[in-house]
């Protein structure tokens, strides 16, 4: 009976192990050389400058005799174009900046694999030293915005203005591990970190932008191919784990310093930065503006530019 029992437990572990290997066999997804990636990715106006031993992919659109030009930060494991829809409705009047931040996208691992905050900010004052670009204005979407509010109190005689869109620098005590895309936790478990820098199911990618948008219908199967490409992108997995360990916590203790003009805009639907933190915000930065919008995700500049950027005019305008 016992040999019976040791017999069906070794064919049910044999049965696994070629389950598991036939699944990693079929997502197996190696590096990408950014080269590659470049002909549907980098179509112009994106062009690459050299900033810190890297080549950064940037869009510089609009009147360059902007006085302020507006820089836009995007998040985690995005790209400049999650700004499209902003870019396409500013870029006539004004001169917008968007690049890839180091770690992600077609920009890729940062050299010296320092993914801090105040390495993020040096690195926004390095790229606008090198478009000579004194005075901006700065708006950032989670991680972005987190690194655009640092960059406003660092540089507070160059930065004009702040938009924070779903912004992260408080600890993360009132998120959840399922708030959490799943694609980020995969990245942040060491075990799975190691299996997902040689593999990437499709449906991990779709899930994980699911997470982030108030309504997953508006998740296109085009969409699903730009955070595909972009994590692929060489380097990028890795770089990702090595991100998610230096965390998200940041000197909020600044944000009382920050005299720059504010609007924060919110995903009444973010399930990664809760509401409740945009009323955080809110308080800490005096005279700062927020805007809620209750269908909306973690990523509403995305999910609707169009409703989001009208905010970001009158901001601006006024």
């Amino acid at each position: 009976m016992k040999s019976i029992l040791v017999r069906s437990l070794l064919l049910l572990l044999a049965g696994a192990l070629f389950f598991a290997a036939v699944g990693i066999v079929m997502t197996w997804a190696p590096d990408v050389p950014v080269d590659e990636l470049k002909a549907r990715w980098a179509r112009p106006p994106s062009r690459f400058i050299a900033v810190d031993g890297m080549q950064v992919h940037l869009r510089d659109e609009g009147p360059h005799d902007d006085p302020a030009p507006i820089v836009l930060l995007h998040g985690t494991s995005a790209s400049l174009h999650t700004w499209d829809g902003w870019a396409q409705a500013l870029r006539e009047k004004r001169r917008v900046i968007r690049f890839d931040l180091p770690g992600f996208a077609l920009t890729g691992p940062n050299p010296e694999n320092d993914y801090s905050i105040d390495a993020y900010a040096r690195f926004v004052r390095a790229v606008m030293d090198q478009l000579g670009v004194q005075r901006f204005v700065i708006g950032g979407n989670s991680l972005g915005g987190q690194v655009a509010w640092a960059t406003a109190a660092a540089l507070p005689d160059r930065v004009t203005a702040l938009i924070l869109v779903d912004a992260t620098g408080y600890p993360p005590e009132s998120f959840t591990r399922q708030s959490v895309p799943v694609g980020f936790r995969i990245a942040a478990t060491p075990g799975l970190r190691l299996l997902a820098q040689y593999t990437l199911p499709r449906g991990i990618v779709e899930r994980s932008i699911r997470d982030v948008y108030g309504d997953p219908a508006k998740v296109t199967p085009e969409l699903v191919d730009l955070y595909s490409a972009m994590t692929l992108r060489q380097g990028n997995r890795k770089a990702l784990g090595r991100r998610l360990e230096q965390g998200y916590a940041g000197d909020v203790a600044l944000l009382k310093s920050i005299q720059a003009p504010t609007l924060i805009l919110w995903g009444g639907q973010d399930r990664v930065v809760p509401p409740e933190v945009a009323q955080r915000f809110a308080r800490d930065i005096a005279g700062s503006k927020l805007v809620m919008f209750d269908n909306l995700g973690h990523v509403p500049h995305e999910e609707d530019p169009s409703r989001t950027v009208a905010e970001v005019r009158r901001f601006l305008g006024s």
